[in-house]
């Protein structure tokens, strides 16, 4: 026997029982934003952009954050949002209020720091509670503030089924939950543009 197979002997043993284990891989989500119903408005002919937006830190990671009892949360490692949650919610609000404001320029605020807009929302997030199995839970507080003219300012709070037991049902109740949330700050954008007329 020579040394390159005593040496080789041992190195596929090892190789053999690595490729055994495999590694769990994680799961990632985004949020979506839901079709708006048909409207007979004229097309609108201004600029959104979606501002800050602020979370809780509780809920303000990669994971998931679930709801496990009155006082306590749990996250999995494998269950993760795809993006920063604060960066989803940004994005979700702004496909909803493109749909919901036809003809509207929606946007979310990082891609738009330099450019003037009509309108600028800002939302802060005070409740982002996930429970398996159950609901979707979301407060937030929103502000629109035209480019001329009084903020207006609102608060909308959401509780939406899960509708099945797994993250997918949950997260698309998040994004159906953020799909009111979106027709709120909508009317307010309606209002204001109707009063500046």
């Amino acid at each position: 026997m020579t040394f390159k197979t005593l040496f080789a002997a041992p190195l596929l043993a090892v190789l053999a029982l690595c490729s055994c284990s495999t590694t769990p891989t994680g799961n990632f989500y985004t949020l979506g934003h839901a079709a708006a119903p048909a409207r007979n408005d004229p097309q609108a002919s201004y600029s959104v952009a979606i501002g800050a937006v602020t979370l809780p830190q509780a809920v303000d990671r990669p994971q998931i954050v679930t709801r496990t009892g009155e006082n306590q949360v749990a996250f999995d490692d494998f269950e993760r949002w795809a993006g920063p949650l604060k960066d989803e919610i940004a994005r979700a609000i702004a496909g909803n209020l493109t749909q919901l404001l036809e003809g509207a320029s929606v946007f979310s605020y990082p891609q738009s720091t330099r450019v003037e807009t009509d309108y600028k929302v800002l939302l802060d997030v005070q409740r982002f509670d996930s429970t398996l199995g159950d609901a979707s839970s979301i407060e937030v507080l929103w502000q629109v503030r035209p480019n001329k003219g009084e903020p207006r300012s609102g608060r909308s709070a959401v509780r939406e089924a899960a509708g099945g037991q797994g993250y997918d049902a949950l997260v698309s109740a998040h994004s159906r939950a953020l799909a009111a949330v979106s027709r709120d700050i909508a009317n307010a954008i309606r209002a204001a543009s109707a009063s500046s007329k």
